[in-house]
């Protein structure tokens, strides 16, 4: 089934009226655009909705786009440069995913990075911000802590917190600001960094004051998302069972259920345990069953053979509680698919040094079709074709689950008509999860409140809430209980009911993804690779051709003429336009007619006498250079 056209969602739409207003100068005193947008709502597309006028206007040069991870700078390249969305919108605006290089823009109209990486380099992005105008997005504000808490106590000095101590300078010194979040509440309790707040029902609380001075704030529900048909309504496949372990003592603990209809003191040990035996086996082998069979289906519905490789058959995210796990998952998985299929089950964790790729494949490619991560994916992972999750970790903090559930929720293009689809997530059936899908249908979630103290029994410290926002992907267990095992008991299924129409919260989809153009990073990455091979190539030419003395340091000193050549710039440092000249000379010259450019330099003053003394070996009386062999006598 091909894409069907675009058109704007009402949310889109309504901040495209807010830029526009703004542009227009009807709108002078808004400086900060709030976007609460369910997960899969088409939150992506909104900076490029607003720099693409801001920036055509002259309210903006240029803008900083803030992601809360690495692997997603890729995909907020790709907005900029999906060839529909361009000519919808009528721009030609191309930013560039950024290191904490100098020129971090290479004459594009902005850059994306991190949190981690404005972190580690605040100046050269303050820097930046002072020279130019810029629209500032942050993504998922919501990670970003107040610098002081709602009760008034300065918080710790941990990781998120420096977050905002970088950013901070950005959003003083930027033109306009969109903020962007699919949550108004932090599972910590304390508030969001910039957001305004006002003093909430109750005395200890506060809520987001949504009618600010100089805010406009923009809201796109679940409820709103699914009456529009932008999201997928969501199946959950409740597993119950029963588990077994050692306590922090070595006394033997259970059989426990897992559901209760309230936590209680043996909910947490017996989920931990059960997702490190048997009890996760048993789910995930539902899972993989229910991928499967989709798959299947999908085929016969198209004709396909058995084997075939195709886009729109549905794909499992497998979700583990950390990488040791996610590793046993991985291989088990493999151990039920033909031995000529085991690449199509991938894994992508911060170990492992092609997570980047595996990740792109999983988005972009029929395969792989099944993915096992801790928490590379679970957040802002464009890939419409995820049709089935395996909810297989211990986290239980909403913004955590409802990220990792709108996983399923995008509607793929591929896949048939809206009808046919459903997101289907399994998970283990304790009051934790219940609780998490209560809320989720009936809580607006706006409140910035202390979390509940807890007491502190003989329960190990993972048990703390603090788990869930911290050290996702750690290979190493944070308990003191050692699990035995488990066994799955009941599976039911039940259809998440719409909730009420509210601004703040979660799931996700976003409208067919087209022909993407290649994103700056990616061009950039190419042309630096082309002009190595062409520089290598006419070093080995040269050598082989004896015009030019033997040694390792021939390709770095071309490497030092390409560089005089094109204004003492590297190819590390060269935007795309001035990579595509290197080229177009290094197509026309020879590099060895240069070599005089090193002249006075130090590091390579050695080689530039050298190739101007230096003269091919006289042959021999055969024609043929000294050392070659002779021929033998009589020929």
């Amino acid at each position: 089934m091909s894409p069907s056209p675009r058109s704007l969602r009402r949310h889109q739409a309504q901040v495209a009226a807010i830029v526009n207003a703004i542009a227009a100068g009807e709108a002078a005193d808004v400086t900060n655009i709030l976007a609460a947008v369910t997960p899969g709502g088409g939150k992506s597309l909104l900076p490029v909705i607003a720099a693409a006028r801001l920036i055509a206007a002259g309210v903006a040069d240029r803008v900083c786009w803030v992601v809360p991870r690495d692997s997603l700078r890729l995909q907020a390249e790709e907005a900029f440069a999906d060839a529909e969305w361009r000519a919808l919108l009528n721009h030609a605006v191309s930013v560039r995913a950024a290191d904490n290089g100098n020129d971090l823009c290479r004459g594009l109209s902005g850059y994306i990075t991190t949190y981690q990486g404005i972190a580690a380099a605040p100046g050269l992005h303050l820097q930046e911000f002072r020279r130019h105008r810029y629209l500032l997005v942050v993504d998922e504000i919501h990670h970003l802590p107040a610098l002081t808490d709602v009760t008034g106590v300065a918080p710790g000095d941990d990781e998120a917190s420096g977050w905002s101590r970088a950013i901070v300078p950005l959003l003083e010194a930027a033109r306009l600001r969109l903020l962007l979040s699919g949550t108004l509440e932090r599972a910590d309790g304390r508030g969001i960094l910039w957001l305004p707040y006002r003093r909430g029902p109750r005395a200890t609380m506060q809520e987001v004051d949504l009618a600010a001075p100089g805010w406009a704030v923009v809201g796109y529900s679940r409820a709103q998302a699914l009456a529009d048909r932008a999201v997928l309504p969501v199946v959950f496949g409740a597993l119950d069972g029963e588990a077994k372990w050692l306590d922090e003592d070595g006394q033997a603990c259970g059989p426990h259920r897992l559901f209760n209809h309230w936590p209680v003191e043996t909910t947490r040990p017996a989920l931990f345990t059960a997702l490190r035996t048997g009890f996760a086996e048993d789910l995930l082998r539902h899972a993989f069953l229910a991928t499967r069979d989709l798959r299947a289906r999908r085929r016969r519905e198209r004709g396909l053979p058995a084997d075939a490789a195709a886009r729109g058959l549905g794909k499992l995210l497998v979700v583990a509680p950390d990488q040791s796990v996610a590793r046993r998952y991985l291989d088990l998985l493999r151990s039920w698919v033909p031995q000529a299929q085991t690449a199509t089950v991938r894994m992508a964790t911060s170990s492992e040094a092609d997570a980047h790729e595996v990740l792109a494949s999983f988005r972009l490619q029929p395969e792989p079709a099944i993915l096992v991560t801790v928490a590379m994916a679970y957040e802002g992972l464009d890939a419409p074709e995820v049709a089935v999750v395996a909810a297989l970790t211990h986290i239980r903090s909403r913004p955590w689950l409802e990220q990792m559930v709108a996983r399923a929720t995008r509607i793929d293009p591929r896949a048939g008509d809206y009808a046919g689809q459903r997101a289907l997530v399994y998970h283990p059936d304790d009051p934790l999860f219940a609780k998490f899908r209560h809320r989720l249908e009936t809580e607006q979630g706006t409140l910035a409140k202390p979390p509940k103290p807890k007491k502190q029994r003989t329960l190990p410290l993972w048990l703390k809430e603090q788990l869930a926002a911290q050290a996702d992907e750690d290979d190493d267990d944070k308990g003191g209980i050692v699990p035995l095992e488990s066994n799955a008991l009941a599976l039911r299924y039940a259809l998440l009911k719409p909730g009420p129409d509210l601004a703040m919260r979660r799931p996700e989809n976003e409208a067919p993804q087209g022909e993407l153009l290649d994103p700056p990073s990616v061009i950039e990455r190419r042309l630096r690779a082309r002009v190595g091979e062409m520089v290598a190539t006419q070093a080995v030419e040269d050598e082989i051709a004896r015009q030019a003395p033997r040694g390792p340091g021939l390709y770095h000193s071309y490497n030092a003429v390409l560089k005089r050549v094109m204004g003492n710039r590297s190819r590390a440092e060269m935007t795309i336009a001035e990579l595509e000249a290197a080229l177009g000379w290094l197509e026309r010259h020879r590099l060895s007619d240069h070599v005089d450019l090193l002249e006075g330099d130090p590091k390579y003053a050695w080689t530039a006498r050298q190739r101007r003394g230096w003269k091919p070996p006289v042959g021999r009386a055969d024609g043929k250079p000294r050392g070659a062999p002779r021929a033998p006598a009589g020929e």
